[in-house]
């Protein structure tokens, strides 16, 4: 058995080396995705986000508010006289959001007759317009509102000691669970590249497995393994099992290491789970061949449960708050159950025994071929499915 085994490993290498999509799908387009998301979100946060301001007061405060603005860390301030200007510039997408300062400001500030600051912001970009850039106008508005009651209750004699309790009686003391800095990459990026590297070997192998159909390879295939579907199986996943699992191994490393992200627990039990994910996406790539023996279909399946992974994977949006029929769908995805095991490990490092049953998910996924082996089995032996 092992004899046939290694003659179907050294076929599959030989194929591999004749096609040089296998090693672009797997590692050409892994190199390129680490290098732009580890780069691109190498600040960690948008920096310099353009927010325009209309200035119709064109006061001491209002030339306060504006300075304050600009000198934010997300902010750079882009000022325009007219109203119609600054609508236009949101409208083309060349800023993410503007201020209109109504006349008078100062004035009715001092009079406390509640001005009204008039704010639009680009929803088309839910993150830098919706909340970034609205984050930064909004904390401005109450600091400029702080500043000015402040100086209002100086000028009636109540002492220092009594006006912050009167500007903010409540004080919010936040702390942020793995991820103090709240920074963008230490929580998208890792996710990002995993759910990119689980497409991948869910193409590459699938392809592999439905490849040897379309060209009418396949009982060459099962002659090498002796006719037995699980030696083919295996032995054509394991060098891109070896392969895939270097890679996953390096990412790890990588992140982990001389990009120092946050690790409450232990890079090893992370590498076992990217092992584990490793198994499943191959898995998963396997069973989709058996029920569509047809590499065209193999394929298109294949790419579209890879897609979907990531919206059901929780990391951008939590699965509870999916309606109930959904949440069950997010049980059929192994990158769900990697989420999973990295926020426990990662952020709580709660250890091995905080998530073994994610792990133990990740391997029932081995199992799922297994269902359906026979289906293959004859598809490679008969190929009485269409080519193309």
């Amino acid at each position: 058995m092992l004899q046939k085994l290694y003659k179907v490993i050294q076929r599959e290498i030989r194929i591999m080396h004749n096609r040089p999509i296998y090693l672009v799908g797997s590692v050409g387009v892994m190199l390129a995705a680490t290098l732009f998301f580890t780069t691109f979100l190498k600040e960690g946060l948008p920096e310099k986000l353009l927010i325009g301001v209309v200035d119709l007061d064109n006061s001491s405060t209002s030339r306060n508010f504006r300075q304050q603005l600009d000198a934010t860390q997300m902010g750079k301030v882009v000022e325009f006289g007219r109203l119609p200007e600054a609508q236009r510039e949101l409208e083309t997408g060349r800023i993410n959001g503007y201020v209109v300062v109504p006349e008078h400001f100062d004035r009715e500030v001092q009079a406390f007759h509640c001005p009204r600051i008039q704010v639009q912001v680009n929803l088309m970009y839910p993150v830098i317009g919706g909340a970034l850039a609205y984050k930064d106008i909004l904390f401005m508005v109450n600091l400029t509102n702080g500043a000015v009651q402040r100086q209002v209750l100086r000028a009636k004699g109540i002492p220092e000691s009594e006006i912050m309790g009167r500007l903010q009686p409540v004080v919010l003391d936040a702390h942020y669970i793995g991820n103090a800095s709240t920074n963008y990459s230490y929580y998208l990026v890792n996710m990002i590249l995993m759910g990119i590297l689980g497409m991948c070997i869910t193409l590459v192998v699938s392809y592999s497995i439905g490849s040897e159909l379309k060209y009418g390879t396949s009982k060459h295939l099962l002659e090498c393994s002796g006719n037995e579907i699980w030696t083919a199986v295996v032995g054509k996943l394991t060098p891109y099992t070896i392969l895939f699992s270097i890679i996953g191994i390096c990412l790890q490393l990588l992140l982990f290491g001389p990009l120092h992200y946050p690790m409450a627990g232990s890079v090893g039990w992370i590498i076992l789970a990217t092992l584990a994910f490793v198994l499943a996406c191959e898995a998963v790539a396997v069973l989709i061949v058996s029920l569509l023996p047809t590499l065209r279909l193999g394929v298109c399946v294949s790419a579209l449960y890879s897609v979907l992974g990531f919206s059901f994977a929780g990391f951008t949006l939590p699965i509870s708050a999916l309606p109930a029929g959904l949440q069950g769908l997010s049980m059929l995805f192994p990158l769900r159950f990697y989420y999973q095991i990295y926020t426990r490990e990662v952020y709580f490092g709660t250890g091995f025994e905080g998530w073994w049953p994610y792990l133990v998910a990740l391997l029932v996924f081995l199992l799922l071929p297994v269902l359906f082996s026979k289906r293959l089995h004859n598809a490679y032996l008969y190929q009485n499915y269409p080519r193309n």
